[in-house]
């Protein structure tokens, strides 16, 4: 009896001390907002459900767990942009000057379905009138350096995700919103130590890494910006637009732009999405390629870095089979 005793004993402590590390793991989660969309009692009008698997992928980067959700996905296998392979030390670092990895900056009494709009720097958005319309939307998504001052009655207000890189990023105090998070899409080593210099008030040691020099101060605060998983970069790349793991000796690797990697990290945070502003001429190289400035779709065709072609493809498949709406074209 005494050692059956012993081993109930050990069995209930054992349980005892799984239970607390559990609990300990769950409210340690919570507490670094790694709470991805619940979409069980989401009413889908897009076909997301269908197109996604809608595995409660969490998006951003967290300091604490970076390693361990690298090796789950498998980005400690590829190198930037798509994983974080001789890059550990630089994601470590931006990631430690950070001062959380939530998902949304309201508290967790918002709601979990997100009607959502990703907002494209489109020329074809230029006189349409649909702030109102876009400023209507839960979530707001846009990208890189695409204005809002000044362009509201297009393009409306709000903003709750900007995607940007280093090259992208404002650097004029008068776009700053208290109220948007961004969303840093990392595409070399050098844009990590770019925001770490940044956010420890360090001057930049080397500029010449980038295609065009950064800004040397950042608008947003620590608590507004986070870090894009590589793994949404990937599957853009291989998921959506299948391009191939290698490419020709010759001809230059493609990526998928900062757009396209916004309407992906869209399906993980909407339960449904829109666009708008992604429609492209290529035919007319003299046609606007943004609704600001005065850059013309030249620019665009001349790009060897993407491939439009095929992002416009599969943005119209994705419009045909009902994954996403467009705005934009609802409107023509």
């Amino acid at each position: 009896m005494p050692a059956m005793r012993r081993i109930l004993f050990v069995i209930f402590l054992v349980a005892g001390v799984m239970y607390a590390v559990l609990h300990s793991n769950l409210w340690n989660t919570k507490s670094l907002g790694l709470s991805p969309l619940n979409r069980k009692l989401c009413i889908f009008k897009t076909n997301i459900s269908s197109f996604m698997k809608l595995d409660d992928f969490y998006p951003f980067l967290c300091k604490t767990n970076f390693f361990d959700i690298a090796a789950i996905r498998g980005s400690n296998e590829f190198e930037l942009p798509y994983g974080i392979k001789n890059a550990e030390f630089y994601f470590e670092l931006a990631l430690s000057k950070l001062e959380n990895c939530e998902l949304f900056q309201e508290d967790d009494s918002s709601p979990s379905c997100k009607r959502c709009i990703v907002v494209g720097n489109g020329g074809i958005l230029r006189n349409k009138s649909l702030g109102q319309k876009i400023d209507s939307y839960d979530v707001i998504i846009r990208m890189n350096n695409g204005p809002v001052v000044g362009y509201e009655d297009d393009v409306g207000r709000r903003t709750t995700f900007r995607l940007f890189y280093p090259e992208s990023v404002f650097s004029d105090p008068v776009h700053y919103d208290p109220n948007t998070t961004a969303v840093l899409v990392v595409f070399k080593p050098p844009d990590l130590k770019w925001l770490s210099d940044l956010l420890s008030g360090h001057s930049l040691s080397r500029t010449d890494v980038f295609w065009k020099k950064p800004p040397a101060k950042i608008i947003y605060k620590p608590d507004q910006i986070r870090i894009l998983d590589p793994f949404i970069t990937k599957r853009t790349a291989y998921e959506l637009l299948h391009f191939p793991r290698k490419f020709p000796k010759r001809e230059k690797p493609k990526h998928p732009t900062t757009g396209l990697i916004a309407i992906a990290f869209a399906f993980d945070v909407c339960s449904e999405v829109h666009v708008t502003g992604f429609k492209y001429n290529l035919q007319d190289q003299g046609s606007s390629l943004h609704y600001f400035g005065n850059d013309t779709m030249s620019l665009m065709i001349k790009n060897e870095y993407h491939d439009i072609v095929a992002e416009q493809r599969l943005l119209k498949e994705l419009i045909d089979h009902q994954i996403v709406i467009s705005l934009t074209e609802e409107q023509n």
